[in-house]
C-alpha cells in the first residue's frame, strides 16, 4: 500500500455541506455544486457520488446537462468523481422478497453503469447491508445470478461493481468464488466491520485479493458511527493488511459528522488523521 501524497483520498458526498433534514447520508439536493470547491479547500482528491431514491429526480446523473455540469465542476476545481455509492438499492434491494420486482432494479443498475462509464467513473459501490442485506440463501442466489449477468455491462462500460456486505469473512469469500469476474470486487468498510465484530486479519485472509475500495469510518462494536479513533475499528491492522495484499486503490472518508456549519474544518481534520494512520503503519 502506498503512503504520503500519492494516496488518493476522497470523501462521501454530502459530508461537505450540512445534512438534508432528518437524513444522515443522502444526495445534497440544493448544495451538491458547492462540494467541489469545499473538497478542494480541504485538500481532498475526489468525491464519492451518491445516487439514491431521495435525490434521484434532481441528481445530475439523471440528465445530459447535469452530467456536463459535473464534468465542468471537476475540471474547474481539480476534484474527481471516480465512484458512486448506489444507495438507491437500499430502498430498492437487488434481492427483493418478490422476485418480480428484481428485473427493473437490475435494469436500473445497468442504466447507472452506462452513465458512469460515459463520465469515466471507475466503480459503483452496491450496498447489501441493513434493509438490503442478503439474509437467506435464496437472496444470495438471486444476487449471484444478477451479478453474473451484469458482468457483460462491466465489460462494455469499464465500470466495476464493488460489493459492500455484512456477510462474515467465509460467507463473503464463498459468494465471491461464484462471481469470479475481475470487475466484481469488495468494498471494505472499516466501520461496518468493527460494528459487526469482524477482524481485518480474518477478512483479508478470506478475500483480501478482491478488495477494490475502502471506506474509512469508525464505529463501536454493535453500535453506530463515531469520530475516527473513538470506536472499535482496528486501523493499524487494516492498513497493515492492505499493505500485505498490495492494495493500490483510493480511500473514501465516510466519517461521523461534526458540527453543522463547520464541514470544511472537519473534513480537513479527518483527512489529516487518515493520512497520519497510513504513514504510521508504513513507517513500522
Amino acid at each position: 500500500m502506498r503512503s504520503g501524497p500519492d494516496v488518493k483520498l476522497a470523501i462521501m458526498q454530502g459530508r461537505l455541506v450540512p445534512p438534508e433534514p432528518q437524513r444522515f447520508q443522502s444526495f445534497p439536493r440544493s448544495r451538491w455544486r458547492d462540494e467541489f470547491a469545499i473538497a478542494a479547500a480541504a485538500g481532498l482528491d475526489a468525491i464519492e457520488w451518491i445516487y439514491d431514491a431521495y435525490g434521484e429526480a434532481v441528481n445530475p446523473l439523471s440528465s445530459e446537462p447535469g452530467m456536463a455540469e459535473m464534468q465542468s465542476l471537476c475540471r474547474a476545481h481539480g476534484v474527481a468523481v471516480q465512484s458512486v455509492c448506489a444507495d438507491w438499492f437500499m430502498d430498492f434491494p437487488l434481492a427483493p422478497a418478490d422476485a418480480i420486482d428484481a428485473a427493473p432494479r437490475w435494469e436500473r443498475l445497468e442504466w447507472l453503469m452506462e452513465r458512469c462509464g460515459r463520465l469515466g467513473m471507475k466503480r459503483i459501490v452496491l450496498p447489501f447491508v441493513d434493509a438490503s442485506s442478503m439474509r437467506h440463501a435464496a437472496q444470495k442466489e438471486a444476487v449471484v445470478r444478477g451479478l453474473l449477468k451484469a458482468s457483460r455491462s462491466i465489460d462494455s462500460t469499464g465500470v466495476e461493481l464493488h460489493l459492500e456486505t455484512d456477510l462474515g469473512p467465509e460467507d463473503f469469500a464463498a459468494l465471491l468464488t461464484r462471481v469470479p469476474h475481475l470487475g466484481i470486487k469488495v468494498n471494505y468498510d472499516s466501520g461496518n466491520s468493527a460494528s459487526l465484530g469482524y477482524a481485518p486479519q480474518a477478512e483479508f485472509a478470506a478475500y483480501g485479493a478482491r478488495v477494490g475500495s475502502v471506506h474509512i469510518k469508525d464505529r463501536v462494536a454493535g453500535g453506530g458511527t463515531v469520530p475516527l479513533g473513538e470506536g472499535d475499528a482496528d486501523f493499524a491492522a487494516l492498513f497493515d493488511a492492505l499493505g500485505r495484499c498490495g492494495y493500490r486503490g483510493d480511500f473514501v472518508l465516510q466519517v461521523a459528522r461534526g458540527t453543522e456549519g463547520a464541514e470544511l474544518e472537519w473534513a480537513r481534520h479527518n483527512a489529516q488523521a487518515a493520512r497520519r494512520m497510513m504513514r504510521g503503519v508504513n513507517s513500522r
